[in-house]
């Protein structure tokens, strides 16, 4: 009778001993239904068949876990997404809106009989519908980037690409006094980009300090290399920013001043046009008391910002004169 006892004992142990591997798996189960996808079953002997059956599961689980993880990230991404869509086109309708009114009260205001301003009507008229056919291609180019469009990559002679910029802008500005300078570097600083893309960078940094700053203050595109960089600035000496203004200087439709930005035809894109093409170069954006983008591209980085404050230059390139005033 002892020895049936013990008998039975004895196997009960090694039963309840080889179902215990089984008992895990079914915790396992348990727990990840309850959410806890970082839950695993405790390994085995790879060489036994529930060693075996632990490894496979464990791999299916990993592959769970993580299929789990993209769907969420993606659901996320698309949430924000949506959200920043719908803010996008709320500024979109509320921009459009506003020349869409000036022009139906001057359309009014001229079918009323306003005779004798006619020509100042057209002349509003006119303005408006230029400066929302800006906003429009603004709008176009966001949206092109936004779908992540690939760009047109080439080398790029940044010194051609400044030098084009000033001549542009004393073309534009003629009483202001606008400079190229050349810092100390080996060579003339060559990136890989697009070229019509780097030029509308420079070209909406270069509008942005001629509609910001004083008739008194000067402009200065410095370019150069700096180490292995290659680097391309706008300086001026205006007033500056304030730290919360250069916070959101490259948000869409941010404006430092809405009714000045307004008056001077600004869509409240230029910078966030400039964010989007230094992002699609593979750049980014850092905000400093001044807004400045770096723009890193294979064998060196182009660096594009704005300042305040002027620095002092190692050369001044001789065949760019200030503008006579």
């Amino acid at each position: 009778m002892v020895v049936l006892f013990v008998l039975g004992a004895v196997g009960y142990a090694v039963v309840h001993r080889s179902l215990r591997p089984l008992v895990e798996v079914e915790q396992t189960a348990a727990a990840i239904a309850g959410g806890q996808l970082d839950r695993r079953v405790p390994e085995r002997d790879s060489r036994t068949e529930v060693g075996r059956l632990s490894l496979a599961l464990n791999g299916m689980l990993a592959q769970i876990q993580q299929a789990v993880a993209a769907s969420e990230a993606s659901a996320e991404q698309a949430r924000n997404s949506e959200d920043r869509m719908r803010r996008f086109i709320t500024d979109a309708s509320h921009e459009l809106r506003t020349p869409l009114t000036t022009i139906r009260g001057f359309a009014e205001l001229y079918r009323q009989g306003a005779a004798r301003d006619v020509e100042m009507l057209m002349s509003r008229i006119e303005s408006e519908s230029r400066r929302m056919g800006l906003l429009v291609e603004d709008l176009l180019v966001l949206a092109r980037l936004d779908a992540q469009r690939p760009l047109e990559r080439h080398q790029v002679d940044l010194l051609t690409l400044a030098s084009d910029a000033v001549h542009d802008a004393q073309a534009i500005a003629p009483t202001r006094t606008i400079t190229l300078d050349v810092f100390d570097g080996p060579g003339t600083p060559e990136v890989l980009g697009d070229d019509a893309r780097l030029r509308q960078v420079l070209s909406n940094l270069m509008a942005n300090a001629l509609q910001h700053t004083p008739e008194t203050a000067d402009v200065t595109v410095r370019v150069g290399t700096v180490d292995d960089d290659a680097v391309l600035e706008v300086v001026d000496e205006g007033p500056g920013m304030s730290e919360h203004d250069a916070q959101r200087v490259f948000e869409r439709f941010y404006r430092t001043d809405s009714s000045r930005a307004r008056a001077s035809g600004g869509t409240g894109l230029g910078l966030s046009i400039v964010d989007s093409l230094v992002h699609a170069h593979g750049g980014k954006v850092s905000r400093h008391h001044r807004a400045r983008a770096g723009l890193p591209v294979p064998g060196g980085a182009a660096a594009v910002h704005r300042r305040a404050r002027r620095d002092r230059l190692s050369r001044r390139l001789s065949a760019v004169r200030p503008a006579p005033r």
